[in-house]
């Protein structure tokens, strides 16, 4: 499965921004996941085990626990990926930077 195709699906992106925020238990994604998007536990396994064959994910066990936590590595494929396409958006980001500083000082604001 394709990288983008793993992280075209919500309930995916939503699972890997709950474990952008540390280490996550699978019970507690699943209680979130489930109360979100209205879906059984075994709907979210699915999603977790896509996750983890991916590469998105790994899984360590504690005591009976599932600690799940975000693996990078295909992440920053895809930063990689769109580092060709980051040109389309810093032009803009630099051009409103330019027109807040031109702002600030026809104020008198001096930055």
């Amino acid at each position: 499965m394709h990288a983008f195709d793993v992280l075209g699906d919500p309930v995916r992106r939503r699972i890997l921004e709950l474990l952008a925020d540390g280490e996550q238990s699978a019970g507690a994604i699943v209680e979130t996941i489930r109360a979100e998007f209205g879906i059984s536990q075994p709907a979210v396994s699915q999603h977790l085990r896509v996750l983890r064959e991916n590469g998105f994910a790994h899984v360590r066990a504690e005591g009976t626990r599932r600690l799940y936590a975000v693996d990078t590595a295909p992440l920053r494929e895809i930063d990689e990926w769109l580092e060709r396409y980051r040109r389309f958006w810093t032009q803009r980001l630099d051009a409103l930077g330019t027109e807040l500083r031109r702002g600030r000082r026809a104020r008198g604001e001096d930055s």
